[in-house]
């Protein structure tokens, strides 16, 4: 759905349309000149010109086009041979529910590589709405999402498409389905093309790969529940809900003039025709606040400045060092896009493995030992997560009691977080397994080792600093400094396991001789162990930090 384009779609439309005037360039001659074709070789202009001088980018583009023609070709097939199938309906209708809910989304996580979806670019051009919306629709279809779309409507409309009626309504339902899908995410990106161009989008194109990670573990245990209660009968109530959502409702048109049933076909068409037509109406409406309406960038000088440092749920921080140091951790969490992906990461697969899990019934109320130790690995590289600006936090550094109390918030500011998501992911996978025998002794040692991670991550970031590329949305240690992140973080995880290895021993024991009945003292043994691995390793680091500040502050600003 994305395609190669160039910052300057902007004068190349102006360059485009006057040289279809008279020579003399104004609004008069740009109304004169139909925007489609115009727009649609812009487009195709502006593929051409990605392509040029990249050897890299050609390889890209064209096998992206190889392996959507090769999977189209052969999902069609696929879907061509459920012709005549009994659930044949009910798969196809699901199918074009999932894709239309694919292009609604996708560009909110990918717009950054197709610069064709921010329509702020043209605001500066004397362009009618209505117009501008015609011809932004004919060029969005053309690149490899709509044709490997319009590949899966042709397979779905020809696995329902029975008698000549049925053939009547497949022509008319696939242009259907693709138009729909294409205008959906054209209204849905124009709507949010503020959001798409400021930092919060960037945030959405670093968690993407989280969010498909997730809806591939969804999709796994979905197809593995429906298998198990009984195969595709199980999803006619959802499709028969789905057939009559836009513009799913196209197929679902298709297979009701199959089964004769012309009235509910009329009705799925004119609401797929209906739902067309309102999201071009807020398309355009969409398109018109955007041409005149100020942005952000020219209201936010007269707005008074807010210090918000004092206020809320920052007020409940400690004063003083602490309370900063905590607050610019929990900042760190929040506003910068790398944290904050690797944060998300980190609680979401931290729940999901041992909840999965569970539902699967092959869990253990001990997995909620694996979401202490995601968060864990976010105390490692504190310092290099700082990037430059760790060296404003090195001018107030100068004894091993100012390198302390740095570290100790740091680790308060993660604890506040890490504490109570683990008694929480564990809690749910002793709810979901219905096993609350072993809470107490499961969330004793998830503490421990948490408590372990601390401080092996207070130690691995005060010898082991490394640098975070600032540049790279997937780059997470500078090049040549792989082995010391490699290094802080292996050797950190066996320490870990081996400054945890008491409360381990101690739960084995617990849970595997005649003592079962008072596992529970594994939970405040748990506490205190990991509050006192916590300590010992950041009073351990503090000295290292001070000696080898300059050494650090070098070593994370390489990127």
């Amino acid at each position: 759905m994305t395609s190669p384009a160039s910052p300057a779609a902007g004068p190349a439309v102006v360059a485009a349309v006057s040289t279809g005037s008279t020579g003399t360039f104004g609004a008069s001659s740009v109304a004169s000149v139909p925007l489609t074709p115009v727009f649609v070789r812009l487009k195709l202009s502006l593929l051409r010109n990605g392509l040029k001088g990249s050897s890299k980018r050609k390889a890209a583009y064209f096998s992206s086009l190889a392996f959507a023609l090769v999977v189209g070709f052969f999902i069609t097939l696929g879907l061509a041979l459920l012709h005549g199938h009994a659930r044949a309906g009910t798969v196809v209708v699901l199918l074009a529910a999932i894709l239309a809910l694919g292009w609604a989304f996708v560009p909110l996580f990918f717009a950054a590589g197709d610069e064709t979806l921010d329509p702020s670019r043209l605001v500066m051009l004397p362009l009618r709405p209505r117009p501008l919306v015609r011809a932004l629709l004919a060029s969005s279809l053309v690149g490899i999402g709509p044709l490997f779309t319009l590949c899966l409507a042709v397979g779905s409309v020809v696995a329902v498409a029975r008698g000549a009626a049925g053939a009547v309504a497949a022509v008319v339902a696939a242009p259907l389905l693709v138009l729909g899908c294409v205008t959906l995410a054209r209204a849905v990106a124009t709507a949010n093309v503020q959001l798409l161009t400021s930092r919060k989008g960037r945030d959405l194109a670093l968690l993407s790969g989280l969010v498909i990670a997730l809806g591939a573990q969804l999709a796994n245990f979905a197809s593995q529940r429906l298998f198990e209660a009984g195969g595709l009968a199980t999803l006619e109530p959802a499709e028969a809900v789905v057939r009559w959502l836009p513009p799913a409702t196209a197929v679902g048109m298709v297979d009701s003039v199959s089964d004769g049933a012309y009235g509910v076909a009329a009705a799925q068409l004119a609401l797929t025709l209906a739902a067309v037509a309102a999201l071009l109406w807020s398309w355009e409406r969409s398109l018109t606040k955007l041409m005149v309406a100020p942005d952000g960038s020219t209201i936010a000088a007269s707005r008074p400045a807010k210090d918000r440092a004092e206020g809320g749920l920052w007020a409940l921080l400690p004063a003083g060092r602490t309370g900063a140091a905590m607050q610019r951790t929990l900042r760190y969490v929040v506003r910068d896009p790398k944290t904050k992906a690797a944060w998300v990461g980190a609680l979401a697969f931290g729940l999901i493995v041992p909840v999965f899990n569970a539902l699967q019934g092959t869990g253990s109320v001990y997995l909620g030992c694996f979401g202490a130790g995601m968060l864990g690995i976010q105390m490692y590289n504190q310092f290099g997560q700082d990037t430059s600006a760790f060296w404003m936090v090195a001018q107030t550094i100068s004894t091993t009691r100012d390198a302390y109390v740095e570290l100790r918030a740091r680790a308060a500011a993660l604890a506040l977080v890490m504490v109570p998501y683990t008694v929480v992911v564990t809690a749910t996978t002793a709810a979901v397994l219905g096993d609350w025998s072993k809470f107490f002794a499961a969330t004793g040692l998830a503490l421990a080792l948490l408590g372990a991670m601390i401080c092996t991550g207070a130690l691995a970031s005060a010898r082991y600093p490394y640098s975070i590329p600032s540049d790279g949305a997937f780059k997470s240690v500078a090049p040549g400094q792989g082995g010391l992140a490699w290094a802080g973080l292996l050797g950190g995880l066996l320490v870990s396991a081996v400054i945890a290895a008491p409360v381990i021993a101690l739960t084995i024991l617990l849970n595997t001789g005649e003592h079962q009945g008072i596992s529970w003292i594994v939970l405040p043994l748990g506490v205190a162990w990991g509050a006192l691995a916590t300590w010992a390793g950041l009073r351990l680091s503090a000295p290292t930090v001070a000696r080898k500040l300059p050494e650090i502050l070098w070593a994370v600003s390489k990127g």
